[in-house]
């Protein structure tokens, strides 16, 4: 690990003019980034301990949507009575994953910053353009089992990690950031970004900004029927080979009114195609529907040889998640993930 100074911010101004510049970064949990540093793939100058900050809380919004401080625990998120009740897509999502430990400190801010688990990413041995642009990217001819299939480019076929960023995407949620020329606000859609020709570049965030909340739109209308489905290795603390966070809002008759469906574990960012979801609208909660809506979801997607098995299994666990979503939220384990999921 490269040497480093350590400094604990007295305020949120003090922070920003921290990060202003350099290369100073950030830390809460420190689940990912302390391990980046531990292998070399990441050498900060500085780290800026922020939990002092008052950012840790969970409000309604006015509109009667969520505010999710940056610095709240994933597992204080999970279990908070608003997102269990309100929310229990984003609930079910967090508790699939990591473990309890790395949920009890990752902070959702955290979340959102997390790096690739890419082998190539992290063996600084090896080329990679993430961690190095222009040098290659071994992952396409090599061990590329975790890899994407959608959104792809030459320089790097990286998935992104999160399971919780994959039901913020499908819920149309907004990254409120600061820095010390003012604030803005950044839909889920556009804050993390596709590799192209920059791979290095993770997300939108400019230098010198700092995610302080989560913002996520009244969503009253999915509560009775949504579903995450994360299919992986094993059941506990592992990477989503394919996810899915499916919502439907279902008319008395069966007839969908409106649909979500978000995917991780096949792409650089989670993946959701609104056109796919207007298609749903007006037609019946039903397997042929589900299995059209995800044929329009998985256009263009490609294997790159060990991750050719990504292309059935996305789409029988986008069927899964929407049929299982159609049956209604299981809203006695509080939105917590169904063990089947794992077995799709």
């Amino acid at each position: 690990m490269n040497p480093f100074t350590f400094t604990q911010a007295r305020d949120l101004d003090s922070v920003l003019a921290a990060l202003n510049g350099g290369q100073s970064r950030p830390i809460a949990g420190g689940t990912n980034l302390l391990d980046l540093m531990k292998e070399g793939v990441m050498r900060p100058s500085q780290l800026v301990d922020i939990n002092g900050l008052d950012l840790d809380r969970i409000d309604a919004g006015e509109d009667g949507g969520l505010l999710l401080g940056a610095l709240a625990r994933n597992a204080d998120t999970a279990y908070h009575r608003l997102v269990r009740e309100r929310f229990p897509l984003l609930s079910s999502a967090i508790l699939a994953g990591a473990s309890p430990q790395l949920r009890n400190m990752a902070s959702n801010g955290g979340n959102l910053m997390q790096r690739t688990r890419c082998v190539y990413f992290y063996d600084v041995g090896t080329a990679c353009n993430k961690r190095e642009p222009g040098t290659g990217c071994p992952a396409r001819d090599g061990v590329n089992r975790q890899h994407a299939i959608l959104g792809t480019s030459e320089t790097c076929i990286a998935t992104h990690p999160s399971d919780m960023c994959v039901a913020l995407r499908a819920l149309d949620a907004v990254v409120h950031v600061q820095s010390s020329g003012g604030k803005r606000q950044i839909p889920f859609a556009d804050f993390h970004r596709l590799p192209e020709d920059r791979p290095e570049i993770d997300n939108t965030l400019q230098p010198g900004e700092l995610i302080t909340h989560i913002g996520v739109p009244q969503a009253d209308r999915f509560i009775d029927h949504s579903a995450y489905i994360k299919v992986r290795d094993r059941l506990s603390y592992a990477f989503a080979l394919v996810s899915v966070a499916a919502a439907l809002d279902l008319g008395a008759d069966g007839t969908i009114k409106a649909a979500r469906i978000a995917l991780g574990g096949v792409a650089h960012k989670p993946w959701r195609v609104e056109a796919a979801e207007e298609r749903l609208v007006g037609q019946a909660a039903g397997e042929a529907a589900f299995a059209a809506a995800a044929d329009a979801i998985l256009q263009g997607a490609r294997g790159y040889g060990h991750n050719d098995f990504k292309l059935a299994l996305a789409k029988n666990a986008i069927v899964q998640a929407l049929t299982t979503a159609a049956r209604g939220t299981d809203v006695a384990s509080g939105g917590a993930p169904n063990p089947e999921g794992d077995r799709a």
